[in-house]
Formats: structure tokens, C-alpha cells, sequence
């Protein structure tokens, strides 16, 4: 699978009960969550709140063909924060995976 594809439609893969959820109130809450997470470590935000955060669509529209805006506003974010972002539409969430 291509790496857009991994990170728009995920990866395959069992997944730990114990990822956190992360705060989403604002990006800087956001931020702060995810300096929280060891190297290596993932933790989660519902597509609802990303979409609040990162996009100006409507939330089913959100980081879609057309919504280059919040798929950039989302790359920005996730480079200043060292973390790697990953789509799990069949979940629901966003997970953010910590960088070295």
C-alpha cells in the first residue's frame, strides 16, 4: 500500500486497547497532548474533531479531493509537532503517531 493510502485508509493491523485519546479542545491543547506521547507511541482525536480543527468543510468532506486547505493545515501541524498522522475512517479517529 502507498504511504497516502496507509495514511488516508490506514493499515492493517491489530490495534492496543490502551492508545489514548488525546485532547481536542484546540490545537494548542492538541499540541500539548501529543508532547505527552513517548517516541513511537499513537494516540487518537474522532475525524469529527480534526475536521473542527483542521478543516473549514463540512466534516464528511473534510481532508477529501477537494479540501487541500485542511489536508496542508493538518501536514503543517503534524511536522511542527513531530508526529505522523493516520486515517482510520472505519473508526472514526484520527491517530497521531509520535516522531523521533
Amino acid at each position: 500500500m502507498h504511504d497516502w493510502a496507509k495514511k488516508i485508509y490506514g493499515s492493517s493491523g491489530a490495534e492496543p486497547a490502551d492508545l489514548r485519546r488525546l485532547s481536542a479542545v484546540n490545537e494548542g491543547a492538541l499540541g500539548s497532548s501529543l508532547r505527552t506521547l513517548h517516541v513511537g507511541e499513537r494516540g487518537w482525536i474522532t475525524l469529527a474533531d480534526a475536521a473542527r480543527l483542521f478543516s473549514a468543510k463540512e466534516p464528511q468532506y473534510a481532508f477529501g479531493e477537494m479540501d487541500d486547505a485542511g489536508k496542508l493545515q493538518l501536514e503543517e501541524f503534524s511536522a511542527i509537532q513531530r508526529c505522523s498522522p493516520e486515517f482510520m475512517p472505519t473508526k472514526g479517529r484520527l491517530y497521531f503517531r509520535r516522531n523521533a
